[in-house]
């Protein structure tokens, strides 16, 4: 834009602010670094999992919970977070999820069994739920000038980005040169460096001592989650009718239905329910649960196809990975970004759902014997470019035209169904797998003799029948894309009578 609002011709090049923080670009690394070990520690494990499932004896069943414990927590807690921050000061709570995630990090890492891993990883996703929010409020009130928040966002959004690539390279290279512990134990120095950092170079005004904390609201969404989620697991081992699965299911569903009960009349709600009343938000919410579903249990059983069934190194496993980083970002960058204002967001969303769903579907033809160019490689590269296709607008439409109060917790909600789907997804998935494969196992094993070839096709099958039903939930999503999101270009732009948010970059 050439000219300002009034008819100005533009201000002169940016210059910092009076007062401005000298060391605030020292500072936008700091913060860059706790996020990228946030959003690096969700891929940094997939990678190191079979080596520790081996290493801990844990059941097929049951490994899902190291993705899950990190994911629930983190996702369950994240709106939370961001009110515990704004009442004890952001840079404070910035420190504090620091300092938690490193201990958690390195009881995980020095676990002796599950439960003990399990355990760390929940506790290492609940204060990620009180650092990740007060990484990005610090970055906001750091940069007030709106050029140089602009390109600060664009630094810490690329930085972020790139964590699920780093995640995949750092968890082989540790992995297969040093343990699979080493994959938690890497975040302790690079906790310690942010800390140090965060006490040296960035400031911030006290909490707001008005604000309240929703703990109720947090215990009953939280335990609806963990409830549905614990049953998935025990389905696995016990049967879908089992009356503890069944109590759990129903337990969970209960704890949620009085969640939002007690969401509509809390003095400060986590969850203010106007902004889901909105039907283009809610589907976008919904868009994003039912896609993350999908793509979350694909991590965990090509992580384990690559390693165990191919025989590839951990390296070369978290190398296979890369492709399908960079088609979303492709995705994201090229194409959404490019069309974002001139088509309706559902006109993005449903071919990406659609080309999600392909990539899948190619996977369920996956055997023993697939190879990696000719059948993997495609299926990636199409699973990519579909969820790039979706997220940037699911994001754009979720956030725009917000009131300034509403933009953060409407920025958390999405990143909450993020971190809720990939948790049943995972948990869901893992359970239709492992059972599937016990199955065909049963039915195939006809003598001891046969089991070196019956075991392996009997967890592929079990796995390209979990792809199936992602598949399945992948095209609910676009389903759901299509009917609810009916927003039209530019109307999901921020119109010009709107407030514009505040805190959403």
């Amino acid at each position: 834009m050439s000219v300002g609002r009034t008819g100005e011709p533009p201000a002169a090049p940016a210059t910092p602010a009076d007062g401005a923080d000298p060391h605030r670009w020292w500072g936008l690394v700091v913060i860059a670094l706790a996020q990228l070990m946030v959003v690096l520690d969700a891929t940094i494990v997939n990678i190191a999992l079979p080596s520790a499932q081996h290493a801990l004896h844990m059941s097929d069943g049951n490994r899902q919970w190291v993705i899950t414990a990190y994911t629930l927590a983190f996702g369950g807690l994240l709106l939370l977070g961001g009110r515990i921050a704004d009442l004890i000061g952001r840079r404070r709570g910035f420190v504090i999820g620091l300092a938690g995630f490193a201990v958690a990090s390195a009881l995980g890492g020095a676990a002796t069994g599950s439960g003990m891993l399990f355990g760390a990883r929940a506790l290492q996703g609940a204060f990620a739920a009180l650092l990740a929010p007060s990484a990005l409020s610090l970055l906001t009130t750091t940069f007030t000038d709106p050029r140089e928040r602009g390109k600060a966002f664009g630094i810490y959004g690329a930085l972020a980005g790139s964590g699920s690539a780093i995640g995949f390279i750092v968890g082989g290279l540790l992995t297969e040169y040093l343990n699979w512990r080493w994959c938690l134990y890497v975040n302790v120095p690079i906790a310690i460096a942010a800390v140090l950092g965060a006490l040296a170079l960035l400031h911030d005004r006290p909490g707001h001592t008005d604000v309240r904390l929703d703990v109720p609201g947090a215990v009953l969404g939280c335990g609806g989650l963990v409830a549905i989620v614990y049953g998935f697991s025990e389905a696995e081992p016990r049967g879908w009718t089992d009356p503890l699965v069944l109590a759990l299911f129903a337990a969970g569903v209960l704890l949620l239905t009085a969640f939002v009960r007690w969401q509509a009349r809390a003095p400060s709600p986590l969850l203010p329910l106007h902004i889901i009343r909105d039907r283009d938000r809610a589907g976008c919410f919904l868009t994003m649960m039912l896609a993350v579903i999908g793509m979350f249990g694909l991590f965990l059983f090509m992580t384990y196809y690559l390693q165990d069934i191919l025989g590839y190194s951990p390296v070369r496993a978290g190398l296979a990975f890369l492709p399908l980083t960079a088609a979303i970002i492709t995705g994201s960058t090229q194409i959404s970004a490019r069309l974002l204002h001139r088509v309706a967001p559902r006109l993005l969303m449903v071919p990406g759902m659609l080309l999600a769903a392909a990539g899948l579907l190619l996977l369920t033809r996956m055997t023993v014997h697939s190879t990696y160019t000719g059948e993997i490689l495609p299926a990636l590269l199409l699973l990519g470019l579909g969820m790039g296709l979706t997220f940037m607008p699911v994001f754009a439409t979720a956030t725009s035209g917000v009131a300034p109060r509403d933009a953060g917790v409407t920025s958390a909600t999405v990143n909450t169904s993020q971190q809720v789907g990939g948790s049943i997804g995972t948990a869901l998935l893992n359970t239709v797998a492992t059972t599937s494969s016990a199955g065909y196992i049963a039915a195939h094993l006809r003598n001891p003799a046969g089991r070196a070839t019956v075991v392996p096709a009997g967890v592929v099958h079990g796995y390209t029948v979990a792809i199936g039903w992602a598949a399945v939930v992948i095209l609910l999503a676009g389903l759901v894309a299509g009917l609810m999101v009916t927003a039209e270009a530019p109307g999901y732009g921020t119109p010009a009578d709107a407030p514009v948010p505040e805190s959403v970059p």
